[in-house]
């Protein structure tokens, strides 16, 4: 349902109203993804997150996160700001 490079929107807790963008799904539980923003959550610490609690603002195209040529194939804090502030642009 979710992958890596989906930008999503928080329906749910503090964070309710927010663009994140989903940097990991969990292997212990699919109900779980880890999601950042670059800003008030930092791709070093992506919070976890129940998927009921979120909905998909847009879905990553197929080779959307290859294309970005991530450093130790991470994503860095500049590059989620940068993915997001562009989502926003586009809309």
């Amino acid at each position: 349902m979710f992958n890596v490079g989906d930008i999503v929107l928080a329906t749910a807790g503090r964070d309710s109203g927010k663009l994140f963008l989903v940097v990991g799904i969990s292997v212990s539980d699919e109900n779980y993804v880890f999601m950042a923003d670059g800003k008030s959550r930092k791709a070093d610490s992506p919070k976890k997150k129940k998927i009921r609690h979120i909905k998909i603002a847009k879905k990553a195209e197929d080779g959307f996160v290859e294309s970005l040529n991530l450093k130790n194939a991470r994503f860095t804090n500049s590059v989620l700001r940068k993915i997001i502030s562009e989502y926003l642009k586009s809309d």
